[in-house]
């Protein structure tokens, strides 16, 4: 399974061109699409990413899924209620080009105020861009609830 780690500061040209980190494109070097898809994040200000591979992964076992489930209208018709299907609905294929950029969407970049700089954040099986400003605040808060989180655990809480 393909790992992302890490988090690196990048700059955007004015085409919207971005270089996806050097340990990213190594992580995606097997894939056979050699490119990312993005999606705006359900949950951040940021787009979530990950390798063609882990979409058509999650695809088929959804597929799988609906078929051990015995719902074969499911199957051939489709639905437009799950969250795979939503966010394929979404989705963004960026290949690389010679130099190992993307070119980011204006309409994706607008959404999570990314202008002249994007931070490529990894998180395991998938990663996330975001806007530098909006990550480091997001980071922060983030430390500080995990820190508090665990200072409440080693007090018997």
């Amino acid at each position: 399974m393909t790992s992302f780690l890490s988090t690196f500061v990048n700059k955007v040209d004015r085409k919207g061109r971005v270089s996806v980190p050097a340990p990213f494109r190594a992580a995606l070097a097997a894939d056979p699409y050699q490119g990312i898809i993005i999606y705006p994040s359900m949950t951040d200000a940021a787009l979530d990413g990950f390798g063609r591979s882990m979409l058509e992964e999650l695809s088929r076992r959804q597929l799988d899924k609906t078929m051990s489930d015995g719902d074969f209208e499911q199957a051939l018709l489709g639905g437009g209620n799950s969250l795979i299907s939503t966010i394929m609905a979404m989705a963004h294929e960026l290949p690389f080009d010679g130099e190992g950029r993307i070119v980011l969407p204006a309409a994706l970049t607008e959404q999570v105020q990314i202008t002249d700089r994007a931070t490529f954040v990894g998180r395991g099986s998938r990663f996330q861009i975001w806007s530098p400003e909006l990550f480091e605040v997001h980071q922060r808060d983030a430390v500080a609830a995990l820190r508090d989180r665990l200072a409440s655990r080693g007090n018997g809480a």
